[in-house]
C-alpha cells in the first residue's frame, strides 16, 4: 500500500461497502481496511428486510437497483408472533414494501461494484493517530503503517476510529441473545420449518424469546434471547465451547415452553454463538473535527429489534459519499453537510430500537410486541 491514502475507509461491512461504491461511481478513489482475511471468513446474520428510505435509496445512489431484484427473496417479509405455548398471536404475510435479501448477497453485489483490490482484506487498523493538517496516521496489525486525508470509521461497534472524535463506548442492554443454525430444515427440522413459517417467527414470554428467521439457503436462523449480566457470556455460566452442554443450558431456561419450540434449541446442528446487546447512546454525536467521521454502528451502534442498523449503515455510506461527491475539493463542507442529517435521523431510529426492545421482553410478552406491530401498522395506513 503506498504510504499516504487520500481516502480511507476502515471496515467492509454493508456501510463501509456502499460508501466505496458510491465513491467509485462518482470516479473517487478510496482503500478499505478490514481486519477479516476474506469477505466470507465468517458467517453473517439472517436476512435482512430491506427499507425504502433507507437501504434501497443506497442501492439507487450506488446504480444497483437491478441487481438487488435478483438477490430478494420472495415472501421473506411474512411475521409469526407466538406465546410460549407455540400458540399465534399474530400472523402477517408480508406483502409490504421491505423485500427480504441475504446478507452475503448482498455484500457479493457490493463488492461486485469496486474494482479489483479495492479492500485489503487481513489489514486490521490498530490505531489510528491525527497528524498535522487534518490529517491521520493508520497503523495496522502487521506493523505496516501510511497517513491518509481523510478517514472514515466504519468499523462497527469496537470501532478504532471512534475514539477519535468521541468518549463514547457501548453499553450492554441487559438482553444477550445466543445464535445457532438448523440447516435444510423443511427436510431434517419440518416442524420447525412449519411453525417458523416463510420469515421470522418471535416467540415471547416471560422477559424471554426464541426468535428465527429462514433465509435462502433453506436455514433457519435461532437467536435465544434472555435477560442476563452483563458478564453473562464470558462467565462461564454456559460453556459455548461444547454444544451440547450449552442447548442443555439454555433449554434450563424454558422449562414449560412448547416442545415445538424448544426444538428450535435443541435441534441446533452447529455451534452457539452468545451475542450480547450493546447499544451506544441514544442521541450520540461529536464535534466536526478535520479530516474524520463515521458510519454505522461506529456513529449510532442499536439494538437489532427495529431493523434499522444494516439499513442505516447503507444509508450513512451513500449520503456521505454523495456529500464529498458534490463538494470536490471541500471534504470540510461535505462532512458537515453528512453530519447535520446523521444525528438527528440516527437518533429517532435509535429511540425507536431501546423501545423495541423494552417492548419485545416485558413481563407481559408478547403482547409489548403486539402492541408495536398494531402502532407500525396504523402509521403505514395513514401514510398511504
Amino acid at each position: 500500500m503506498p504510504a499516504h491514502q487520500p481516502v480511507t475507509v476502515v471496515g467492509a461491512g454493508l456501510g463501509g461497502l456502499t460508501l466505496a461504491a458510491v465513491l467509485h461511481r462518482n470516479g473517487i478513489e478510496a482503500v478499505l481496511c478490514d481486519a477479516d482475511p476474506s469477505p466470507d471468513a465468517r458467517p453473517r446474520g439472517g436476512m435482512l428486510d430491506l427499507r425504502e428510505e433507507s437501504g434501497q435509496t443506497a442501492l439507487r445512489v450506488a446504480g444497483l437497483s437491478e441487481e438487488l431484484r435478483r438477490i430478494v427473496r420472495p415472501g421473506g417479509e411474512a411475521m409469526r408472533v407466538l406465546d410460549q405455548h407455540a400458540g399465534v398471536r399474530m400472523e402477517d404475510g408480508g406483502d409490504g414494501d421491505r423485500p427480504e435479501v441475504d446478507p452475503d448477497d448482498l455484500r457479493d453485489l457490493l463488492l461486485a461494484s469496486l474494482p479489483p483490490g479495492a479492500v485489503r482484506w487481513g489489514a486490521e487498523v490498530t490505531a489510528a493517530v491525527p497528524l498535522d493538517a487534518g490529517r491521520y496516521g493508520v497503523t495496522l496489525a502487521g506493523g505496516e503503517s501510511f497517513t491518509t486525508d481523510l478517514l472514515i470509521g466504519a468499523d462497527g461497534a469496537w470501532s478504532k476510529v471512534r475514539p477519535l472524535v468521541s468518549n463514547a463506548a457501548p453499553v450492554y442492554s441487559g438482553i444477550s441473545f445466543a445464535e445457532t443454525r438448523l440447516h435444510d430444515a423443511d427436510a431434517r427440522h419440518p416442524e420447525c420449518a412449519e411453525l417458523v413459517g416463510n420469515g421470522v417467527m418471535f416467540a415471547l414470554a416471560e422477559e424471554k424469546g426464541l426468535i428465527a428467521q429462514r433465509d435462502g439457503r433453506g436455514r433457519l436462523h435461532v437467536y435465544v434471547a434472555l435477560k442476563t449480566p452483563a458478564e453473562w457470556a464470558a462467565s462461564g455460566a454456559v460453556d459455548f465451547t461444547d454444544t451440547a452442554a450449552a442447548k442443555a443450558a439454555l433449554l434450563e431456561h424454558f422449562d414449560g415452553w412448547d416442545e415445538r419450540l424448544r426444538a428450535l434449541v435443541a435441534g441446533a446442528d452447529g455451534p452457539i454463538t452468545p451475542r450480547p446487546v450493546h447499544a451506544l447512546p441514544v442521541g450520540h454525536r461529536w464535534p466536526r473535527l478535520p479530516g474524520v467521521t463515521l458510519v454505522g454502528d461506529a456513529a449510532h451502534l442499536m439494538s437489532p429489534l427495529a431493523g434499522e442498523g444494516a439499513n442505516l449503515a447503507m444509508l450513512d455510506g451513500a449520503e456521505l459519499a454523495s456529500a464529498l461527491a458534490a463538494h470536490p475539493g471541500d471534504p470540510e463542507t461535505a462532512l458537515a453537510v453528512y453530519e447535520e442529517a446523521l444525528f438527528p435521523r440516527s437518533e429517532a431510529a435509535a429511540a425507536e430500537s431501546a423501545t423495541s426492545l423494552v417492548m419485545c421482553f416485558r413481563p407481559d410478552a408478547p403482547q409489548g410486541l403486539l402492541d408495536l406491530m398494531a402502532q407500525y401498522r396504523a402509521e403505514y395506513r395513514a401514510e398511504r
